[in-house]
């Protein structure tokens, strides 16, 4: 079965850390989350992947190439402008040879993919899609289904009063080629508000498929954050990726530590890593490679991308810093943004939700 992700979108709510850097190639733990993404996918056996880029679409060709890298048969898709999540499909229908799969470009999921693509067999459907159970569906898209799975229903964003089931849709779905006959070529069309609903009014099979696992999306930079913590803690697993013990710091080559500083796990140090004497990490926090930590700094609960620097007596707390970025000396950061580039002066203090733009200064 071949896979499209859809990787097309700005990712603007996770601004700074998209600036310049496309969505799906922002780091999750040290490796860009397309990469954990096409490693799950192979884990269920395909290795057939169709990606429907727009935004900064060279830096993820440049870094995959035709796929054979990570074991996969890769075959891009450029959109010139914006078709919704449907029309990017309708796009490439051309390239789909048969029954295929649909993956968000922004989910971290563990479900059962393989269970889900032989449900889809077995019911005969022209569509089935993965759901997720939430505590308030207020927010989303929601999906209300029969006991056996077929889906009955879709309302987008209901108001509290108007919910009838608390299952959302996932970002996934396992799809017939011929229900692309319903999206009008050229044109923006999504599949929650066009597609699926028409698949029901012409009367398509459509079922669902909603198994207790572990969803996030890589939306916004708390979600990001959250996530790291939800891997590093145990809630969520990467494919291919040991768990981390609660206590365990895991260092790759050549990480220096210097004396009377303390690391407490879950920690992930990445490549020629400095942590200077009398530096504190706390997990869970993840630290690019070539980072360097500065003495008597503080980092808790963060995600450095690769080359960042901590100051000397810095404090940096439940905040995500891009690549290349500078935290100046006795600076302090707790619950911020920081952008690719950017420098943060000595001895600055920023509040909670601050961010800083790529190449920025504050």
């Amino acid at each position: 079965m071949q896979a499209v992700i859809l990787a097309g979108g700005q990712g603007t709510r996770l601004r700074p850390l998209t600036s310049n850097l496309p969505k799906p190639m922002i780091p999750l733990v040290n490796k860009p989350f397309l990469e954990r993404m096409l490693a799950y996918l192979k884990a269920h056996g395909i290795t057939e992947v169709i990606l429907a880029s727009g935004y900064l679409p060279t830096a993820i060709e440049d870094y995959f190439g035709d796929g054979r890298g990570v074991g996969m048969r890769i075959t891009y898709s450029v959109e010139e402008q914006p078709l919704g999540t449907a029309g990017a499909v309708k796009n490439l229908e051309r390239l789909i040879k048969g029954t295929f799969l649909v993956f968000n470009g922004d989910v971290v999921t563990d479900m059962d993919l393989s269970t889900m693509q032989r449900l889809h067999r077995e019911r005969r459907a022209k569509a089935s899609l993965f759901l997720v159970r939430v505590e308030d569906p207020t927010r989303f898209g929601v999906v209300e289904t029969t006991s056996d799975g077929r889906v009955t229903r879709f309302t987008e964003k209901p108001k509290k009063e108007e919910v009838r089931a608390n299952t959302i849709n996932g970002g996934c779905y396992v799809l017939e080629p011929e229900t692309l006959s319903y999206v009008p070529p050229g044109e923006y069309h999504m599949f929650e508000k066009g597609l699926f609903p028409k698949l029901l009014e012409v009367g398509a099979p459509i079922y669902s498929y909603a198994p207790p696992c572990y969803w996030n999306d890589v939306g916004t930079p708390a979600s990001y954050l959250g996530i790291h913590r939800d891997i590093l803690e145990g809630r969520a697993r990467l494919s291919g990726e040991r768990e981390l013990s609660p206590d365990e710091v895991r260092k790759g080559r050549n990480v220096r530590i210097g004396a009377g500083a303390k690391v407490t796990g879950p920690v992930i140090a990445g490549d020629d890593c400095t942590i200077h004497p009398e530096a504190r990490v706390t997990g869970p926090t993840v630290i690019g490679r070539n980072c360097t930590i500065g003495k008597g700094a503080m980092v808790t609960d963060a995600v450095l991308w690769d080359g960042v620097q901590i100051g000397e007596g810095a404090a940096v707390k439940e905040s995500s810093i891009a690549k290349g970025a500078v935290v100046g000396k006795r600076a302090i950061l707790q619950g911020v943004v920081i952008g690719e580039g950017a420098q943060i002066r000595d001895g600055a203090n920023l509040p909670p939700g601050t961010t800083v733009a790529a190449d920025g200064r504050a």
